[in-house]
């Protein structure tokens, strides 16, 4: 009789969603709001499809061993709630300036996960699992129809009184030191029916520390909660105004970033369902921009830029280990 292997392969296709927003950031240098613009890209949701291989000791109750893990999702491509660009120009105050909300589509979703780490009883009942982690992610959006309404102009040092994301005013997307009326004193109205406004992608990189807990106290049902935190996140953006024919170029860094992440499974023989629910944040990135407008090169912007993510994940599984 073959003698039975200490590890085990596993293999497993799962489907679920994500339910949160991308962040686009820029922080002030000589007005007086707390943030100079903000885009929130809605993914609520966005429905993917995923794979996950593995290796794992065979009964991890028995003693210590290694794990290893690869995890890719793939998102479905679609509208998928709204994107709202948000700006504080103002030199006086840190009231609203200008508002647009568009539709959001969806045309990237791909997060591409891979663990490494130890694992060892603790208990007869349960076991942990301290690993590192590196995280791939990009998400590409854009921004489609909708409205915007823009505060006027209490002094103007280029004699208009264009919106700064619009064509026709020479100070576009450059903030001008001036004032603001509010935005809800008689604003500029205008539609964006029928067209795309602006598109956005983001490329994260994260490499991450953390540790798994769980338990087989209730077998056949196993219960795991896992949680990670790192400083070492990356950011290479690309925000481009269909409008203004400008570009914006981020590469942001130094975030925080979180993730717990819990599930419930059940082993039936050589298969596993298994049901979870995973919350990722990355907050606090900053780095410089680049700013191309027209047919021009890019040259470096004197702004702060900085990205984010926020994002609830669930999902269904079923694993196959041999």
């Amino acid at each position: 009789m073959e003698k039975e292997t200490k590890y085990v392969f596993s293999f497993d296709q799962h489907f679920g969603f994500a339910h949160g927003q991308a962040l686009e950031l820029v922080y002030p240098v000589n007005t007086a709001g707390g943030l100079l613009s903000e885009l929130r890209w809605d993914m609520k949701p966005v429905y993917y499809l995923g794979l996950n291989t593995g290796i794992s000791r065979r009964d991890i109750m028995s003693g210590p061993g290694f794990f290893t893990n690869i995890s890719f999702k793939f998102g479905i491509p679609g509208d998928t709630g709204s994107m709202e660009d948000r700006d504080w120009m103002s030199i006086e105050n840190g009231g609203l300036t200008h508002f647009s909300c568009h539709t959001n589509h969806t045309n990237e979703f791909i997060c591409l996960d891979a663990v490494a780490g130890v694992s060892f009883p603790v208990r007869t009942f349960l076991y942990l699992k301290p690993f590192i982690s590196g995280s791939w992610m990009r998400f590409s959006f854009s921004a489609r129809d909708g409205m915007g309404q823009y505060a006027r102009k209490t002094t103007c040092t280029k004699n208009c009184e264009s919106i700064s994301h619009l064509p026709g005013c020479p100070a576009a997307y450059t903030p001008n030191e001036t004032t603001y009326h509010s935005i809800n004193d008689n604003p500029h109205y205008y539609p964006f029916d029928g067209f795309k406004v602006i598109t956005y992608t983001q490329d994260w990189l994260v490499i991450a520390a953390g540790f798994t807990a769980g338990t087989k106290a209730l077998y056949p049902f196993l219960i795991d909660f896992s949680f990670k935190i790192s400083p070492f996140t990356y950011c290479a953006a690309a925000d481009e105004h269909l409008i203004g024919n400008t570009v914006f170029m981020d590469f942001t860094g130094w975030g925080l970033y979180l993730e717990p992440q819990g599930s419930i499974s059940l082993a039936v023989r050589q298969l596993e369902f298994s049901l979870g629910l995973q919350y990722r944040y990355i907050g606090n990135t900053r780095g410089r921009t680049f700013i191309k407008h027209g047919e021009s090169g890019f040259v470096l912007e004197g702004g702060k830029a900085g990205a984010g993510l926020s994002m609830l994940n669930a999902w269904f599984l079923i694993r196959l280990k041999n």
